[in-house]
């Protein structure tokens, strides 16, 4: 019983710590009075968690192409399934909306390899630079295991700058769209972050 009333006791004290806001973090945050639908905080204090929804354009042909290959071997045969061995470098474009000449948010940048010779999945390294709104100038960074044949991946948040310093948390990913003929995918993200100011 005395274990439970000072456990008790802890995870108040706890509460009442986390949610308390500090000066410091109020003043890392620039507020331009502006009002940014594609981002959401959920909660300040020491520890900030934003909620970030955006979309992703993936454009792979034509003028305004984005993702390229970059590497691939023999085993990575145009009729693979799993593309096994490919790598890919992008620079896609972040938009509030999923239409391709919606509002620009910021870039992802980074590395896709085809890493499994079973299905079709993605070993992944990319950094989402934020260019616009409260989060201008930060970066949130995630890496991990994409199965593109699963409606809704899960992804983790490794780290990131800026505001986001210290960042830990997670991404959802679905595809939004995806045009074989003008060969450009829309994906949509949700990303829940956590990070420390300071």
């Amino acid at each position: 019983m005395e274990k439970l009333k000072t456990s008790l006791i802890f995870l108040t004290f706890s509460c009442i710590f986390i949610s308390t806001p500090t000066a410091h973090a109020d003043k890392q945050i620039p507020d331009n009075g502006t009002k940014n639908s594609w981002f959401e905080n959920i909660c300040k204090g020491r520890e900030n968690i934003a909620k970030l929804h955006f979309y992703v354009q993936d454009v792979r042909s034509g003028p305004n192409t984005t993702a390229f290959n970059v590497a691939s071997s023999a085993v990575a045969s145009p009729g693979s399934l799993t593309r096994f061995a490919e790598v890919n470098v992008l620079d896609d474009k972040l938009t509030a909306a999923p239409e391709l000449d919606s509002e620009e948010i910021g870039r992802v940048q980074g590395l896709t390899a085809s890493a499994d010779m079973r299905v079709r999945a993605i070993s992944l390294s990319l950094n989402f630079v934020f260019t616009s709104g409260k989060y201008n100038g930060s970066t949130i960074t995630i890496v991990g295991r994409n199965q593109l044949g699963d409606k809704q991946r899960e992804l983790p948040v490794v780290g990131g700058t800026g505001i986001f310093r210290f960042a830990r948390g997670y991404a959802l990913t679905t595809t939004y769209l995806n045009d074989a003929v003008a060969n450009r995918t829309v994906l949509e993200y949700s990303i829940y972050v956590t990070s420390t100011i300071g």
